[in-house]
This record gives structure tokens, C-alpha cells and sequence, in this order.
């Protein structure tokens, strides 16, 4: 059985209050009293080889950098990491980590062998086998924003298929029956579960997607206005509703309408993923499924400091559950029938 705080405690006379916040690293005791508590936690199994942890590192990880950019998305991860580390007493160092960068492969070594820094990685860009390689880390790490089958780490991820699969329903229950998706051109995992769930909505009701249903766009609203105003000159066929793998891809196809004088919600539905600041104050606003990017941020620092305090005797998935919000950018077809929540299984990923 694990050792306990009180065992430590009895070790080495101090009081288990002290020897609580030496294992914590927080102020307030001598550092030779907090070298004996640590020297006592090792020898009895509490902590593992390798010294105290004294700070949190935020590892951003990033491939082609067009997913993870400066947006209120990620900057709301940060801040709800952030607060959190500072509430367990704990400093964030932010660490970008550049898949394209020339000293990648040193940075990444640093990061790897450094048994000083717990690890919280944003794992959105992260391929598998790029994943794996932090299982050699020092220290123990939590994945933020992704999953990883072949690589089991503990992770906070978006509940993405459940989410998608209920906004597809929302639409159906309004009478759309020619439901297409906006998908951005960058494939991460959490926009594939996105499109299961709407494959899912689809394929409970009896409803296939349309011709030219599936729409790929640049991740940029820049980039999804043009490529948007583009296909629909070339005649794209529309169906009355859209799923869009985010906000970002939804108001830029959303303003390529409007520049060729088609009606949101008149003519075509929109729904985004995110709930990005801009979504309620657009032309109309944009219904959408919010997430809960603080406290995404905010559980994976709790997770870390388990890992960091009691040790990796399990692997969690945590899936942060959203928030269906709707405004303006959604027409109803026929009168709605009662809402009694989504028919969609639970999340399988």
C-alpha cells in the first residue's frame, strides 16, 4: 500500500501539515526540513527518484501552426491553466514547441529529460507518433485537447462526437433534411470526431449527405471566405444546413454567402463549434456549441497535480462536456418538436 503523508510524518517528526506543504513545494518551510521530508517520501516509496517538481510546463505543441494560433480559443486554455497552477502554488512556463523548428529535436530533449517540470501538453496539432515519444519524459504528463489510442496518457479533451451528433439532431428536429459540413483542410483528431457525430445524427435518421455535402476549407476565416466565395462560382450545390468543424470556418464560409447574396439563415443554416467571442456579435450571430476552454484548462492542472503528488497509478480520460448555444444563424423549417435531448449514443472515441 501506498505510503501516506501521516507515515512520513511519523518518519521524520515533523507535523503532517509541514510535511504536506514540503511535498507541495509551497512556502513556508526551511529548505533542510524540506530535504529530509523529501529524502523520508523517497525512501518509503511516496515520491519517485528524481527531486521535487517545482513548476508547471505548458508544452504547446505545434505542427503546421494553422490549428493552434493566437485565437481566443487557446488563449482561454492558458488562462484557465494559468490560475489553476497558481491556486496549487505552482509557476507556468510556457514552452512552444515547433514541429518545423531547426532545434526541435534539442528543445524537445530539454523537455524530455528535465525531471523538474511536470508536463501539461497541448496535444491539439500532435500526431501518434510524435505522441509517443513522451512516454520517455522524466515527469509526469497530462494531454490536453486530444487522445491517443496507441498512446495512453492521462487527457482532458472536448466531448466532440457527443457535441456535433446533438447539433446535427438540433437541426433535424427544425426540418432539415440536406445537412452538409464545412471541414477545415488541416485534419486533427478532434475535427474527425466532430464529423462522426454528425455522420452519426445523419445515419439514426435515415439521411445520407448531400451532393457536394462535405465542403473542405482553409482553417482561417480569411482562407474559408475566399475558397467558399470560390466554389459557390463554380455553382457548389447548397443544402439548407451546415455543420462547421469550428467557428473560425463557419463565419468565413458564413460572409462568402453574404458576398453573393445568400441569406443566413433564409437560404442556408449555419452551426460553428467553440463559441469564439466574435460568434454573438456577427450578422446574425452564430448559433454554436460552446466549450469550456477555461475549465478544460483548469482539469488537466488538477490531474497533473495528482500526478505530480500521489504518483501515475491509472490513466484517466476526462471529456469536457459543451454547452448548446443558439442565436440567430439557424432557420426552423417546420414547427420544432419538444427538444428531449439528443438520440445519439454516448462518445466511442
Amino acid at each position: 500500500m501506498k505510503a501516506s503523508i501521516k507515515q512520513i510524518s511519523e518518519m521524520t517528526g515533523f507535523s503532517p501539515a509541514t510535511v504536506s506543504n514540503a511535498l507541495n513545494n509551497k512556502k513556508g518551510v526551511n529548505r533542510e526540513t524540506q530535504e529530509k521530508i523529501l529524502a523520508a517520501a523517497r525512501e518509503c516509496g511516496y515520491l519517485s527518484e528524481g527531486g521535487p517538481i517545482h513548476s508547471i510546463r505548458f508544452v504547446i505543441y505545434k505542427d503546421t501552426g494553422r490549428i493552434v494560433a493566437d485565437t481566443p480559443f487557446f488563449s482561454a486554455l492558458i488562462e484557465g491553466v494559468e490560475d489553476e497552477s497558481r491556486r496549487g502554488a505552482f509557476e507556468t512556463v510556457i514552452c512552444n514547441l515547433n514541429r518545423s523548428a531547426p532545434d526541435y529535436e534539442e528543445r524537445l530533449n530539454q523537455i524530455l529529460t528535465d525531471p523538474s517540470s511536470g508536463i501539461l501538453l497541448l496535444a491539439t496539432e500532435l500526431s501518434e507518433q510524435e505522441a509517443a515519444r513522451f512516454k520517455e519524459a522524466r515527469a509526469p504528463v497530462v494531454v490536453l485537447d486530444n487522445w491517443f489510442e496507441e498512446s495512453l496518457f492521462n487527457s482532458v479533451l472536448i466531448s466532440n462526437t457527443d457535441s456535433s451528433c446533438a447539433a446535427a439532431e438540433y437541426l433535424i428536429r427544425r426540418g432539415h433534411k440536406k445537412i452538409g459540413y464545412l471541414q477545415s483542410e488541416i485534419p486533427i483528431k478532434n475535427f474527425f470526431y466532430r464529423f462522426e457525430g454528425y455522420e452519426r445524427a445523419l445515419k439514426a435518421h435515415g439521411l445520407e449527405i448531400p451532393p457536394d455535402g462535405t465542403v473542405r476549407l482553409p482553417p482561417s476565416m480569411d482562407g474559408a471566405r475566399e475558397r467558399m466565395n470560390r466554389l459557390l462560382k463554380e455553382g457548389i450545390a447548397l443544402p439548407s444546413a451546415y455543420l462547421a468543424d469550428n467557428d473560425i470556418i463557419a463565419l468565413g464560409a458564413m460572409k462568402a454567402m453574404q458576398d453573393n447574396g445568400i441569406s443566413i439563415p433564409g437560404d442556408v443554416s449555419l452551426i460553428g463549434f467553440d463559441d469564439l467571442p466574435f460568434c454573438s456579435i456577427t450578422t446574425p450571430g452564430l448559433t454554436t456549441i460552446r466549450v469550456f476552454k477555461q475549465e478544460m484548462g483548469r482539469t488537466a492542472v488538477r490531474r497533473l497535480l495528482e500526478l505530480i503528488r500521489y504518483g501515475d497509478r491509472f490513466v484517466t480520460k476526462s471529456q469536457i462536456c459543451t454547452a448548446f448555444v443558439e442565436r440567430g444563424s439557424v432557420k426552423v423549417n417546420t414547427p420544432p418538436v419538444l427538444d428531449i435531448g439528443p438520440d445519439c449514443p454516448a462518445d466511442a472515441e
